[in-house]
């Protein structure tokens, strides 16, 4: 599938998410809407605490990601933080409350219907630590050394051309800056059936890239200390987004991290 073909998918696709519209993914995927009660267990369950469950506004937990990039990032307070596909807000909104009023959280998304979510999400809370751009992540509209860290949750998957997102991170961030993602990695070659199925590449499967290359990737960009922590206990929940399909002996959740010098 052409690069252009998977933009358009996965904007509709996420779009039609934001808007509380069906999703043709299969049920219960990654990328499925949710009631907020199931959105509330999918957080639990990717290792957010209750008081991060409940301490957004009400809309900006999707249900959706694959693990709690918050859990790695060890923000303090005064950072910049910028998150990569930032969708509702539910990641930002919570780093905002991390860094408190002298720090500042700037999420980016190419999805206009996610980026209104999240801006009526903000003014719902009068969160003015935060701000939402729209953006494609290849081409982040970020200034260079802006932030101290980058967050991403199971975006990056969906993205093509992987490896220039990780320049324009490396770009973005300040000296010493560094990354805190949670996203899927491939473990096995994925056969043709699955690697070419739509509703899989909108649900987090079919774009993940093997641990070695994105470790590859990171390193060419510039970044040190470079990691991808693979999570095995995340196959159960992997295995719910296409259930009898076997997608959770192909991809896994993983930690990835990294540091510019």
């Amino acid at each position: 599938m052409d690069t252009p073909d998977i933009k358009t998918m996965v904007r509709e696709r996420y779009g039609s998410i934001a808007a509380a519209e069906s999703c043709c993914a299969p049920a219960p995927s990654c990328c499925a809407p949710t009631s907020t009660p199931d959105a509330k267990a999918k957080a639990r369950a990717m290792g957010y605490s209750d008081a991060d469950v409940e301490a957004v506004p009400e809309g900006a937990n999707l249900g959706l990601g694959c693990g709690n990039p918050g859990a790695i990032a060890a923000l303090r307070p005064g950072e910049t933080v910028i998150d990569l596909g930032s969708g509702a807000g539910f990641d930002c909104f919570l780093a905002a409350k991390a860094v408190g009023p002298g720090g500042h959280v700037i999420g980016v998304d190419m999805t206009q219907q996610m980026l209104a979510k999240a801006r009526a999400n903000a003014v719902a809370i009068a969160a003015t630590n935060v701000e939402f751009r729209l953006g494609e992540l290849e081409h982040l509209p970020v200034a260079d050394n802006t932030a101290d860290v980058i967050l991403s949750n199971c975006v990056i998957n969906l993205v093509p051309n992987k490896e220039q997102v990780f320049r324009e991170a490396f770009r973005v961030l300040k000296s010493g800056g560094r990354l805190a993602i949670s996203d899927v990695v491939n473990t096995v070659t994925l056969p043709a059936d699955l690697c070419g199925d739509a509703d899989l590449i909108c649900g987090c499967v079919s774009g993940a890239a093997p641990a070695a290359k994105i470790e590859a990737w990171l390193t060419a960009a510039g970044f040190t200390g470079v990691a991808v922590t693979v999570k095995p206990e995340s196959r159960e929940m992997i295995a719910s987004w296409a259930p009898g399909r076997g997608v959770e002996n192909f991809v896994v959740s993983a930690f990835i991290e990294g540091r510019k010098p």
